[in-house]
């Protein structure tokens, strides 16, 4: 049986009307179909960690992204990663089901005891607190990362530039990875911006690159609760939004040293939180940008 792979995108006919003209013709929709991430220990025990409504593609890197976030591995902690081929997985789902294989035995943690639904909208909400976040997150650093105004706005065109799927659909959000020098390293999408961040962790824990210690976050959306632990877990110390962050978000980059920079559009943005990394914004360490721009 010759099992269809499912892509990013998802053709549809529509009727468009322009005044009083009617058009048929064809359109293209971001794919939305769900993904269900499992793990595995040596021993042969597998659980199912969470199932995510996802945008098809990077689905290995959206998997190792998920499980380093929510602490369920460390680096170097994943043996492999695969396409799931269990005996209760028809084939037409084969491609919606990702195991990772752990070297050790799998924690023991909630949020594998919920086996949750996590929505592409929300995320994993309410998973984690600040408190909890102590358990297994240290404050970062101040570390040698500084950020220049300029810098900053070069970077939603350059995220925007590298969104192919949104060039066809116009719906789906997008996370980057910048260098200290304002270069896109590595850009992915998603119908969940939670996603497109999980892939972007993914993507650094398969190739060796965590933490990310001198690199920045931007994302096309606003900068939630969600996103900011998923940083931190990251070790990523500069996260930027073209919208607005939530006060839990910054409360999260106030008490684990994160800058969080918010309304980042044009040349204009508001500095929520660790000021001292963006060159000219040192008078409003802490305070720099509480209102919208």
């Amino acid at each position: 049986m010759r099992v269809r792979r499912p892509g990013p995108t998802t053709p549809v006919r529509i009727r468009q009307f322009s005044g009083s003209t009617a058009t048929d013709r064809r359109d293209d929709l971001a794919t939305e179909e769900p993904l269900e991430i499992r793990v595995s220990a040596p021993d042969g025990t597998r659980r199912t960690a969470a199932i995510t409504m996802r945008t098809p593609g990077h689905d290995l890197e959206l998997a190792a992204g998920f499980i380093s976030g929510e602490g369920l591995a460390g680096p170097g902690d994943i043996a492999a990663i695969a396409y799931c081929t269990d005996d209760d997985i028809p084939p037409e789902a084969r491609y919606n089901t990702v195991t990772v294989h752990l070297k050790g035995p799998i924690p023991d943690l909630p949020a594998l005891d919920r086996h949750f639904l996590t929505s592409s909208a929300c995320g994993v909400c309410g998973s984690a607190s600040l408190e909890s976040l102590h358990d297994r997150c240290r404050p970062l650093p101040r570390g040698e990362l500084e950020l220049t105004a300029e810098l900053l706005y070069g970077m939603p065109g350059a995220l925007r530039g590298a969104q192919g799927v949104f060039g066809k659909t116009g719906g789906l959000h997008a996370a980057g990875l910048f260098s200290a020098s304002g270069t896109l390293v590595a850009a992915r999408e998603d119908v969940g911006r939670h996603n497109a961040v999980d892939k972007l962790v993914g993507w650094a824990a398969m190739n060796d690159r965590l933490p990310l210690s001198d690199h920045v976050l931007m994302v096309s959306g606003r900068a939630s609760y969600e996103i900011m632990q998923k940083a931190l877990s990251a070790g990523i110390p500069a996260v930027c939004a073209v919208s607005a962050p939530s006060s839990l978000a910054v409360d999260l980059a106030r008490e684990f040293g994160i800058t969080l920079v918010g309304f980042l559009r044009g040349e204009r943005c508001n500095v929520y939180a660790g000021g001292e990394r963006v060159v000219g914004s040192a008078e409003g360490r802490g305070h720099a940008g509480a209102g919208r721009t």
